[in-house]
């Protein structure tokens, strides 16, 4: 036994490092897009948009190409796969929570590689295969990302800093597109590189079957939970038997027992139906509601900045491609930092975590305590994160970057973390598909703004950025309604016994 449970821990740190390198490499690599757009336009991607404009000087006339055309294709592919990346975590969400993890990695897997495929076989002439490649390389990473977010419930003590780090992995998974953008420079071909990507999923394909279950990882972990492959006599722990078997056990407890113990099963009862059939109220609750908000502008935030970089960088460096490459390297490089960066969220989030609580505060009381600080930090980092875009200044762009790759790191991570934590494990899948796919609604609104800067203001992003600064100011109400919910729980636990404070989810006081 002693044997099988060393070969356990064992493979949880497996499946806790493999799922870091997966979404590391592969899960978020789409949000490298500008790094990929200056491949592209190498290649002639849509270069059938750009016109010649003729100048006239004293001794010459100049040939000037006006690619603006060019850049909103390009910005239109990013807008399209960011939207679908998160409007359809939705049924992504249903699938996980519905057929568990096996069924849904390799539904990611074949978006995945098909997607990489597709990118591989296009080329100048066929630029339109980059809406389908793009879209499902970033739905299969989205489905990646969200399969391995549950490998924080082997680690109780340390589960959301494990949620923040896969968020900050996939985050600095966008410089595989930098490093594709050195390769070709070095002449290996766009082709040959997604080529090897799709080669890749066989490891993915590895890990499905023998470092992941076959529906979920449980939380709180059961005694001896194992998956995959079984140690001697242990047994792997399905939810769904487990489920079973608990509403057999109840059922004939309650045949059994007397009054008092049917009474107390049929209180148990009741509380376990509330949490299986909650989703609608979760759904209507203060604290869904502002976290949508939340996250949805500090996603258009991003969006945006990320979706017209190149666009940025090329009118800032006044046309020059070897500022526009450094930079955009300079970019791409920061990336990396997310896996660094996000798991300073998961510190701030597990923080109290072995810790005595005060009297009558629930785990989850704690828990939402911590996160209304976590979210104040992501919403000041996404203000400067603003203001130091709408400056047009090209080397402040530099401190833009690190703002940008903090505030992101802190922003995915802070949102899984935050959804575990507030709301029930089994409809965690829903509800991180839910929020990701009307947020995703919202960052359709990248695309008139861009429209806007090419047309109406003549390519100067000032005004639009100026207003997305002070549309930012609106997701200080999240953090704050958090802090003053948590406020009049530890009020109010000054005036009830114990036993009575901890009846009922706090979810239940942040209803509509």
């Amino acid at each position: 036994m002693q044997a099988c449970e060393v070969g356990t821990k064992m493979r949880y740190w497996l499946t806790l490092i493999s799922g870091m390198l997966e979404c590391l490499c592969f899960a978020g690599v789409v949000f490298g897009y500008t790094s990929l757009v200056f491949v592209l336009k190498e290649d002639q991607y849509f270069s059938e948009l750009c016109s010649n404009n003729t100048g006239s000087s004293s001794s010459s006339t100049l040939m000037e190409k006006d690619c603006r055309s060019q850049d909103e294709q390009f910005s239109l592919v990013f807008t399209i796969t960011s939207f679908l990346n998160n409007f359809l975590s939705l049924i992504n969400g249903y699938l996980f929570d519905r057929f568990g993890t096996m069924v849904t990695r390799l539904l990611a897997i074949s978006l995945y590689t098909a997607g990489t495929l597709f990118v591989a076989f296009s080329s100048a002439a066929y630029s339109l295969m980059l809406f389908p490649a793009l879209s499902c390389i970033a739905v299969g990473g989205i489905l990646l990302l969200m399969t391995n977010i549950q490998v924080g419930n082997l680690f109780a003590a340390h589960r959301s800093t494990i949620i923040t780090l896969y968020n900050g992995a996939f985050d600095s998974s966008s410089a595989v597109f930098l490093i594709i953008k050195i390769l070709y420079e070095q002449g290996i071909s766009l082709h040959s590189s997604f080529i090897a990507l799709s080669l890749c999923s066989i490891i993915h394909v590895a890990r499905t079957f023998l470092l992941m279950p076959r529906t979920h990882i449980p939380y709180p972990l059961p005694p001896y939970y194992t998956y995959g492959v079984n140690c001697g006599d242990t047994s792997s722990y399905n939810v769904e038997q487990a489920k079973r078997m608990k509403a057999a056990t109840s059922t004939f407890g309650q045949d059994l027992s007397g009054n008092d113990e049917k009474t107390r099963l049929d209180e148990t009862e009741a509380e376990n139906t509330e949490k299986v059939e909650s989703f609608k109220s979760c759904v209507l609750s203060w604290f869904f509601l502002w976290h949508l908000l939340w996250l949805s502008i500090l996603q258009l935030r991003h969006y945006l900045f990320i979706g017209t970089l190149n666009a940025r960088l090329s009118r800032l460096a006044r046309n020059d491609p070897t500022l526009v490459s450094q930079y955009t390297n300079a970019f791409a490089m920061t990336q990396l930092c997310g896996v660094f960066c996000a798991p300073w969220n998961g510190l701030i989030l597990d923080r109290h975590k072995g810790r005595p609580r005060a009297a009558g505060e629930t785990e989850q009381d704690a828990d939402l305590r911590s996160s209304s600080l976590s979210l104040f930090l992501t919403s000041l980092q996404c203000l400067l994160f603003s203001v130091c875009a709408s400056i047009p200044v090209l080397p402040l762009q530099y401190l833009t970057f690190i703002l940008q790759v903090l505030n992101r790191s802190f922003l995915y991570g802070g949102n899984a973390a935050f959804i575990s934590i507030a709301f029930p494990a089994y409809h965690f899948g829903k509800l991180f598909g839910l929020v990701m796919s009307l947020s995703a609604v919202i960052s359709l609104l990248q695309y008139p703004c861009f429209a806007l800067v090419k047309g109406a203001l003549r390519g100067d992003p000032f005004y639009v950025d100026i207003a997305l600064t002070l549309l930012t100011a609106l997701v200080f109400i999240h953090p704050a309604n958090i802090f003053i919910h948590c406020r009049r729980k530890a009020r109010s636990r000054e005036n009830i016994p114990r036993t009575e404070v901890d009846i009922g989810p706090s979810l239940a006081q942040a209803k509509l």
